[in-house]
């Protein structure tokens, strides 16, 4: 992806971030799939890959979901742009997730969507790269929201108390929350939806079974294998991973039918040092979670393996998989790269002021992303260069919060 060394950040209207992109990348650098027409009546059927209201690129259009949990302001960095575009505050918030486009604020009073008007559109053989309007888009659930799923049709909110809402996908994208469908029986874990129907967790008597079911919630198969204690889930090319007590549980589907693969520690592993919240590139299959308080698990999905990694004090950790290192934030706000197959440490770098609980690392295929609150910045890191400081984003709010978007 190429980059602008420039560091001084923009602000401006969402508006002009998309006519800026397309200015910027739009000409002379899109294929055919790119190129659309400016009315319909040019031709008589849309082009393959084409989006009403959204420009196609050639590259990955990587933003930056940004919220401060002392002021409520929210923003959306655009990497390629360096503009930032703020939107609504939003008093209280307490967590953010992200599903590739969407942005959702867990606050105080309830649950709100963010369009960073960035994603991707994975074919298998070929992708297709999109940018559109930044906005907010509403309330989209309670104040316990707990966990966020989409797939293209469906965007499924689950809360602490286990109840979970389904939402029409398509009406989000177009820039309304519309009315929720609750779904029975769902259990107390999170409801995934994957390949054309849900995947719904801890349901059964003994909470301890993935159910597959309809989008419109009909029963389809309860897998045999289990998942104990289910808690942490990841979305991969290989299927959809689910942490449970003794190791993970990989659900794939093939030609309508799902089935379910343990994949163990392989060792005595303690409640306290299971993998529970899984942190990864998007389309990645190597996945990494913290362990305890001084180590990480690394799982590879592909060949079905767990590593464990001594780092020390971490407070994130994630890795772009495929012979990618292991990056780990540590408590004394230190970033460190580990070679996953080795277990050693490559590179180190001081980069946040000590006891930055609230950073993340996010990570695409070229660059890595730390949140630096205190200091009101943002740091790119390029992880294959000795973890080199490759920009820094001041911004006139802290980013207590941050997720990358346009996956």
């Amino acid at each position: 992806m190429t980059r602008r060394k420039t560091r001084k950040i923009r602000t401006t209207t969402a508006l002009s971030c998309a006519a800026l992109a397309t200015s910027a990348l739009l000409a002379g650098c899109q294929d055919d799939r790119g190129a659309r027409p400016s009315s319909t009546s040019e031709t008589s059927a849309a082009p393959h890959g084409y989006v009403e209201g959204a420009e196609e690129t050639s590259e990955q259009q990587s933003r930056l979901v940004l919220a401060d949990a002392g002021t409520g302001a929210v923003g959306v960095l655009d990497l390629i742009t360096e503009g930032i575009t703020p939107l609504r505050r939003t008093d209280g918030i307490r967590e953010l997730w992200t599903d590739g486009r969407f942005g959702y604020l867990r606050a105080d009073d309830a649950t709100y969507a963010v369009d960073s008007g960035t994603w991707t559109v994975d074919h298998g053989d070929h992708v297709h790269y999109y940018r559109a309007e930044i906005r907010h888009v509403g309330r989209i659930g309670g104040q316990d929201a707990a966990r966020i799923h989409s797939d293209r049709a469906v965007t499924a909110v689950s809360s602490d108390g286990g109840d979970t809402e389904l939402f029409d996908r398509k009406k989000l994208e177009n820039g309304t929350v519309p009315r929720g469908r609750a779904l029975t029986g769902s259990g107390a874990g999170a409801v995934v939806p994957y390949k054309e129907h849900l995947l719904v967790v801890a349901a059964g008597a003994g909470r301890d079974t993935v159910d597959v079911r309809t989008r419109g919630g009909t029963p389809v198969a309860s897998l045999k294998e289990p998942c104990a204690r289910a808690r942490g889930e990841a979305v991969t090319r290989r299927g959809v991973v689910f942490g449970c007590a003794d190791g993970a549980l990989l659900v794939r589907e093939d030609n309508g039918t799902f089935s379910a693969e343990k994949i163990p520690y392989g060792e005595p592993v303690g409640a306290g040092e299971r993998a529970v919240g899984f942190r990864h590139r998007a389309g990645s299959t190597t996945l990494a979670a913290t362990s305890g308080d001084d180590a990480v698990w690394v799982l590879d999905v592909t060949d079905r393996a767990w590593t464990r990694i001594r780092t020390g004090p971490v407070v994130a950790a994630n890795t772009a998989g495929e012979g990618a290192p292991l990056l780990v934030l540590g408590e004394d706000g230190a970033l460190t790269a580990y070679d996953i197959a080795t277990r050693k440490r490559t590179a180190r770098k001081e980069l946040l002021a000590k006891g930055a609980d609230s950073a993340v690392i996010e990570i695409d295929t070229s660059r890595a992303y730390v949140n630096d609150a205190a200091a009101r910045k943002i740091h790119e890191i390029d992880y294959n260069d000795g973890l080199r400081l490759a920009r820094t984003f001041p911004l006139d709010f802290a980013p207590t919060h941050m997720v990358e978007t346009g996956r």
